[in-house]
């Protein structure tokens, strides 16, 4: 019998929560951003597109979110191991491509397990982690 306590999945209305709060924090900036909000099991819970973002941004914020849950780490945390003479330069994403590292995904937790990630892209890369994080502290 297990004695490790349940923790509670993200929800759909948690990934809401994030994406909203994430699109508030861009708009405050003036930045039109994506974001996406992943379980823990890499499926998409949310995702909201903004059209005034660059167009790639959409599949930009996914990426980063996939990023930070297969790696359970800030991306913004990993940049030291892309840069030029680091362990690698590429991350394996799901779909088995290989994704040029850049800021902008957060890992989610509850009570310290990972639940999930959320990813934004439109932004600066510095910009778009300072938007999942902030995100990610409203479900705190």
């Amino acid at each position: 019998m297990s004695t490790t306590a349940a923790v509670a999945p993200l929800t759909i209305q948690d990934a809401e929560v994030l994406v909203a709060a994430a699109r508030r924090a861009a708009e405050a900036a003036g930045v039109a951003v994506s974001v996406t909000v992943l379980d823990a099991g890499g499926h998409l819970l949310a995702f909201r597109r903004d059209d005034r973002a660059v167009l790639i941004s959409g599949e930009t914020s996914t990426r980063k979110a996939y990023t930070a849950l297969q790696l359970d780490a800030p991306t913004a945390d990993l940049v030291a191991a892309v840069q030029p003479g680091a362990p690698f330069h590429t991350l394996p994403t799901a779909l088995d491509r290989p994704l040029l590292f850049i800021a902008g995904g957060v890992p989610v937790r509850r009570d310290g397990r990972l639940i999930g990630a959320v990813g934004v892209g439109g932004g600066a890369p510095e910009q778009d982690h300072g938007f999942a994080a902030t995100a990610v502290e409203t479900l705190a």
